[in-house]
């Protein structure tokens, strides 16, 4: 009996043993797991997001073009080509028909906000009572940006940027119906910097070379 009490104790013991081991393993397996995997919070709470940074400014100027030299030289056919972007709201037939914007015949040159039988956005209107008349100038910076230029109109067109486009499309509605209107003359030419400016002054080493070359002569003749 004896010797079955201390057989069963020994068992116990191992089982314990081998549960107090297992214990000790789990324990220091959760401590290494934090040690390796744990991290500093965060300074500021969320998450960042790399945004490559814009080298440049913004949109450059646009100058407006000399009329008297680029009109001339523009392409009607391409210009009315690009009008087709327009064609959804503007009609271009001489009977002025109205679309879901005025009808564009004869615009180079007619007031703004006057065209019959169409019911004009207040900013147009209010734009018509500064401006008397659609200039090359006025149409050059619409067509860029309508809703830009003309704040609050209902003419929600994007807009023409190639400036070239621009152009020709002025060139073929000054074409289709408003021929009379007067292409300005061109610019003149900036004047060319004088030619002899950067040799106005001799440098001061050659102003010293005819005093040398008198003391010289003098010494010779001694």
């Amino acid at each position: 009996m004896f010797r079955s009490l201390m057989a069963d104790q020994l068992s116990f013991n191992k089982i314990a043993g081998a549960v107090l081991a297992t214990g000790l393993v789990i324990f220091g397996l959760q401590n290494l797991t934090t040690i390796i995997f744990e991290k500093a919070p965060p300074a500021k709470p969320g998450y960042a997001i790399a945004v490559a940074q814009e080298v440049g400014g913004g949109e450059a100027a646009d100058v407006i073009p000399d009329w008297g030299t680029v009109l001339p030289k523009a392409d009607i056919a391409a210009g009315q080509t690009v009008t087709a972007k327009c064609a959804s709201c503007h009609q271009f037939d001489p009977a002025g028909t109205n679309g879901t914007g005025p009808g564009l015949y004869g615009v180079v040159g007619r007031p703004p906000g006057s065209h019959p039988a169409y019911s004009y956005d207040q900013p147009m209107t209010d734009f018509a009572k500064a401006h008397p008349a659609w200039t090359y100038d006025l149409l050059y910076q619409f067509l860029k940006n309508p809703q830009g230029f003309i704040s609050g109109t209902k003419m929600t067109f994007i807009g023409l940027k190639d400036p070239q486009d621009r152009i020709n499309v002025i060139a073929y509605l000054r074409s289709n119906g408003s021929p009379n209107v007067p292409i300005p003359a061109p610019k003149p030419a900036a004047p060319a910097p004088a030619a002899g400016a950067a040799n106005s002054a001799a440098p001061a080493s050659n102003s010293a070379t005819p005093a040398s070359n008198a003391a010289a002569a003098t010494n010779a003749a001694k």
